[in-house]
């Protein structure tokens, strides 16, 4: 608890809280706004001066502990890799769980008997809450390390229903505890440090209870719900939590089917069976059309093959739905605003049509749809969600014409889902779901195959030793959407109808905004093979119609590559490669291969002719920073202190053939290379590291001609002059340094008011993009700017020009692509 100080107007009271990334501080008045300062921005905004926030604690004596604890978080922030990070803050926060333990003075009752105590986590839809576990003979304690939202969370063990072991981040860590029989949420869903810790816990736990209930398997289920003893929508609920789908974990939320396919008519008639959806069917193969197009780029695409590029069920989809009523969600991991008016949850029917015709959505519905709550379907919170593209602003979800009113849409949906269509096909969905058909040979068959990294033990973190490629593609994974566990590995057996009676479920939980989980930008992994929302690509790439570029977070590794029609002015493509930043990206001759390096480590091919990846090239050790293309070699500069040069053959597109690869050159630096150059003969190569030194190396020998300190701090760019007699580059430092290519001799230094991140020459007449997002136009012999252009809100980040001289293409830090026609 702390004091907000405020220089000009009222002291605000509220909670301060020390994050593992950021410094949060929430006032007790909700009509203030909550502060969130980024550790890693911190010395930053005290160098400059921008503001300062004075915070006065409740308790004095916490003032060590605090600023301690942000200068050791402080550091974790300013590290460059995201392993490096996640390694130095589980330190950190490992080092305070072993300096506490629980305290007694919590348990209900000074006769308990302590079974076990361990460090955990308590898992929640967006956080993750370190602290103690406590088992007794009569209760399980979870006391929060910082206190947080409650001293401790106790559970008593004679009201534990259910309790499932779960995995988490696709380790076997976690554990659910339901107090309920037939609820979607739990009670505690706790994350172990390891596996001995949870097993035990949950030994525990299953010996009080066995003899109050027994447990449920899939196939105890299964036959409950045979004998009609059960409704589908309880059934359901059931398999997903068996299938370690739960509301507190992002990346696996409980899936449910889309069963109404009649958006339109105005009474909704449950007899007939083109009212419903095909069952037997995944969400992809229901449009024929649709489902030829896949099946052909699926009978062409190299090992591993897989049809759909986005999966049924992600954290994306979940926010998609759930907008309405968890607003805060969306606004705190999509960088504060919301998406696109028309790509919101608009409408019934627009979105199911979009199942059926979208060239990357498959997405399947969640329980939401079948509960009591219509409060996701209402704007009540009047939000503003911004404006169509028709003019109507984005309010409650337009409703089908069979449907009266929010309430009544669910009631419909509840009487579908029980109907007695529904009963006899359900089980064909649950094999392609969760059982036989959902791998293999028969998921081959129907239709039914998604990413290899989708299914669970799709690949195996432990045997991953580098942290950096392990954090990327942990978190590819739980972004881009998880399959569930199988439960079947043989047909499940149809409902038995004649038996059937009336069914309603007995008990519906509706998801309340703090239990309702949500997802970082839907756009970073929506589709693993970056299908075209267009289909015919004719002509795309003639001059000035298609722009690359790379939506590039230095902060906060989350990239992808976007093609942009310059005359319809919108995004044509959408590529994620890794979830790791981009760094550069070029078009091959004949237009139809993009290049992108990525701080990944890897060299990425994509085919903009058959819209799917086409190879990687695994060539460095580090980030890779820079590459250029020139004759049929690619050279590649790298974090790793090394430029490689590469003879590349690229493979037949209509075959499974891959590239070729022939490492012909390396050349060797001291530090991390950021930059690199060719002169126009491809006989000479300039290359700038992150500390200042820039290197001309002789391309046909690699060796290296010069090798001078012209910076202090990183080069951000260097290029040669059109002749190859001069070399020009940019740094940190603020200054334009000119070498002499051939002697090697600095011949002029120009000082900037600001670094320069960016420019093209043509051996006198300079135009640079700043770090304040200027476009400055030098005379390099006068020394002095000649012209200033206000340009984007942020640092220029990369630029183009043609070869004659007139157009240029900027991109800023402000996510801007912005095009200039040059008049002289």
């Amino acid at each position: 608890t702390a004091n907000h100080i405020n220089k000009d107007s009222k002291d605000e009271r509220g909670s301060l809280k020390i994050c593992s990334k950021s410094i949060i501080f929430e006032p007790d008045d909700n009509i203030q706004p909550i502060i969130k300062i980024p550790l890693r921005d911190c010395i930053i905004l005290f160098e400059i001066n921008l503001t300062e926030h004075l915070f006065q604690l409740d308790v004095a004596g916490k003032v060590g502990d605090v600023v301690q604890t942000l200068h050791q978080l402080y550091r974790a922030s300013c590290l460059d890799k995201m392993g490096d990070q996640a390694a130095m803050i589980t330190a950190i926060l490992q080092s305070r769980l072993a300096r506490t333990s629980f305290d007694k003075n919590r348990f209900q009752s000074i006769s308990e008997t302590l079974h076990m105590e361990c460090k955990a986590e308590m898992v929640t839809p967006l956080v993750t809450n370190p602290g103690h576990v406590c088992v007794t003979d009569a209760n399980l304690y979870f006391q929060p390390l910082n206190g947080y939202p409650k001293p401790v969370v106790q559970i008593t063990l004679q009201n534990v229903r259910r309790i499932y072991k779960r995995r988490h981040g696709l380790m076997p860590l976690g554990l659910e505890v339901f107090c309920t029989e037939n609820d979607l949420c739990s009670d505690i869903y706790l994350k172990f440090y390891n596996y001995q810790d949870r097993d035990e816990v949950y030994f525990l736990i299953a010996t009080y209870i066995e003899n109050h209930i027994t447990e449920h398997t899939a196939e105890s289920y299964m036959l409950q719900w045979q004998r009609g003893h059960i409704s589908n929508y309880q059934y359901l609920l059931h398999l997903n939590n068996l299938a370690d789908r739960s509301c507190n974990d992002l990346s696996q939320y409980p899936v449910f089917p889309w069963i109404i396919a009649d958006y339109s008519s105005s009474v909704l008639d449950l007899t007939k069976p083109e009212t419903f959806r095909d069952l037997s069917k995944p969400v992809g193969a229901l449009n024929q059309e649709r489902l030829d197009r896949l099946v052909t780029r699926y009978q062409e695409m190299p090992e591993p093959k897989f049809m759909y590029g986005s999966h049924y069920s992600s954290p994306g989809y979940v926010l998609f739905y759930l907008v309405r009523v968890a607003p805060e969600y969306m606004l705190c991991l999509q960088n504060g605003k919301f998406d696109h008016a028309d790509r919101m949850f608009n409408s019934i029917a627009e979105t199911w049509k979009n199942c059926l015709d979208g060239a990357t959505d498959f997405k399947e519905l969640i329980p939401e749809f079948y509960e009591n709550d219509s409060s996701f379907l209402v704007n009540s919170l009047k939000l503003d969600l911004g404006k169509r593209q028709g003019g109507k602003m984005v309010e409650d979800v337009e409703l089908p014409p069979w449907a009266s009113g929010p309430d009544d849409f669910l009631q419909k949906s509840q009487e579908a889902l029980e109907s007695p269509y529904v009963s006899e096909h359900l089980h064909e969905w649950i094999d392609i779901i969760f059982g036989y058909k959902q791998k293999g040979s028969e998921a081959v068959a129907a239709h039914n195959v998604f990413h290899p990294l989708t299914y669970e033990g799709g690949v195996d973190l432990n045997s991953i030793m580098d942290p950096n490629e392990k954090v990327a593609l942990l978190t590819q994974i739980l972004e881009f959407g998880q399959t569930p566990k199988q439960l079947f590995t043989t047909p499940h057996p149809q409902r038995i109808i004649p038996k059937l009676k009336s069914l309603s479920r007995t008990s519906s939980h509706s998801i309340s905004i703090s239990e309702s989980p949500v997802s970082p930008n839907e756009e970073s992994f929506e589709d693993l093979t970056e299908e075209s929302i267009t289909l015919a690509w004719n002509n795309i790439l003639l001059e000035y119609k298609i722009v690359l570029y790379l939506v590039f977070y230095p902060l906060s590794p989350d990239s992808t590559l976007k093609m942009f029609s310059k005359e319809s002015k919108t995004i044509q493509r959408s590529v994620s490669f890794s979830n790791m930043a981009l760094s550069s990206c070029l078009i091959l001759p004949g237009d139809t291969t993009v290049i992108s390096s990525s701080w990944d480590n890897h060299i990425y091919f994509y085919s903009i002719a058959f819209g799917r990846q086409q190879d990687i090239l695994m060539g460095h050790d580090d980030a890779v920073s820079k590459i250029c293309w020139r004759d049929g070699r690619l050279y590649s500069a790298s974090w790793d202190s090394t430029v490689k040069v590469w003879h590349c053959v690229p493979g037949e597109t209509m075959s499974n053939k891959k590239h070729h690869f022939e490492l012909l050159a390396e050349l060797e630096h001291d530090v991390s290379v950021n930059t690199i150059d060719l002169n126009a003969a491809n006989t000479m190569l300039a290359s700038g590291t992150k500390e200042g030194t820039v290197s001309v190396w002789d391309v046909t020998t690699a060796t290296v001609l010069h090798q001078l300190q012209c910076h202090s701090g990183t080069v951000f760019h260097a290029a040669f002059s059109p002749d190859s007699r001069h070399l020009l580059s940019t740094g940190e430092d603020s200054c334009f340094k000119v070498v002499d290519v051939q002697t090697g001799m600095l011949i002029s230094s120009v000082t900037a008011e600001e670094p320069q991140r960016c420019f093209k020459w043509d051996g006198n007449t300079i135009l640079s993009g700043s770090q304040s997002g200027e476009l400055l136009i030098w005379d390099l012999l006068g020394g002095k700017v000649i012209e200033r252009i206000k340009g984007h809100t942020g640092a220029v980040m990369s630029m183009w020009m043609n070869e004659q001289c007139n157009s240029v293409i900027t991109g800023g830090e402000d996510k801007q692509i912005m095009f200039w026609k040059l008049q002289y």
